[in-house]
């Protein structure tokens, strides 16, 4: 039984996600003068006994030894084509991929002037294209029958987070003012990581830091200093969280916070009584503050560093 010859080149298969799709020959061989169909946002790559032969841009081809002389040389054939012949034909896809995603695998460790060592995380996003085809196919692709742009996405990644943890530490930006210097990481990173991409033919044509995560301990840090900066009546503060330490059942304080929580409130009623009989201090006294500022760590509401922050604050509006 005879084979049918190929009269007809064309990327037949549309997957959003395609990047790189070899065209089933089935051992049937191309007639001369066979038709190439090269759509936009396509390259073909045509090769001769596993050697790159020519390159496609959009367009429609006559397949004969005027427009492959390269694989006229690779064939040896001094008389044009004669008979039919075979070759591995590939198209690749030369748009855009966007809004790839990418993220630090591991925490990346930075130098922080507030916080000393940080480990950070980071999130984002990005867009390529295969810029030069013909090194992508050699340096990436290989000769695989069927290429998915998600399986570049991995792959690149571990390009991607290395980079980022260079060019934060580079930018020597403080942990609390990340979040406020996006667009900034974003024109430092894209350069810094655009020759690993070059290596394989790719271009990165935009780069984005969505999100930089803060461990938990930091993070928890932070919301206790932010919340106390809002507070404006100190007392209503205290007894707030008295109450809440001292309606908590079944939680995981120990009984010795508890009971110092206890004590904290006892006390604070016991001032509020002996100022029956004095006038009222006012709320936004110094001294007042302090007194209240003191009762809460002692209480075990804030920690030490928390309590020397307020009090520095407090002092320096003397």
């Amino acid at each position: 039984m005879n084979v049918p010859f190929i009269e007809i080149l064309e990327w037949t298969v549309k997957d959003p996600n395609l990047l790189m799709w070899k065209f089933p020959s089935q051992d049937a061989d191309i007639k001369n003068g066979a038709k190439l169909i090269v759509r936009e946002s396509e390259t073909a790559l045509l090769l001769s006994e596993g050697k790159l032969a020519d390159v496609f841009g959009p367009g429609t081809y006559t397949l004969t030894t005027e427009n492959i002389p390269l694989l006229t040389k690779l064939k040896g054939w001094k008389y044009g084509f004669q008979s039919p012949f075979k070759v591995d034909v590939y198209f690749l896809s030369t748009r855009q991929f966007v809004n790839l995603k990418w993220g630090t695998p591991a925490p990346v460790m930075l130098s922080d002037q507030k916080f000393g060592q940080v480990r950070v995380r980071a999130f984002g996003s990005y867009n390529v294209r295969v810029a030069d085809p013909a090194r992508f196919f050699r340096e990436y692709a290989g000769t695989q029958s069927v290429l998915s742009v998600l399986e570049l996405q991995h792959k690149l990644r571990d390009y991607i987070a290395p980079q980022f943890g260079e060019a934060l530490a580079a930018a020597n930006i403080q942990i609390l003012d990340i979040a406020g210097n996006l667009q900034s990481l974003n024109a430092r990173i894209r350069p810094s990581i655009q020759p690993y991409f070059d290596a394989f033919g790719i271009e990165v044509t935009e780069f984005v830091v969505t999100s930089v995560t803060l461990p938990d301990d930091v993070a928890k840090h932070f919301d206790t200093v932010t919340n106390m900066n809002m507070v404006t009546d100190m007392d209503a503060y205290l007894k707030f969280n008295q109450a809440a330490a001292l309606g908590k059942e079944g939680t995981v304080m120990s009984d010795a916070a508890q009971q110092g929580a206890a004590m904290a409130y006892m006390m604070t009623a016991m001032q509020a009584q002996k100022q029956e009989a004095r006038p009222a201090e006012r709320s936004d006294d110094p001294e007042t503050k302090l007194k209240q500022l003191k009762t809460l760590y002692d209480g075990g509401l804030i920690d030490a560093d928390e309590y020397k922050a307020k009090k520095a604050e407090i002092l320096s509006k003397l």
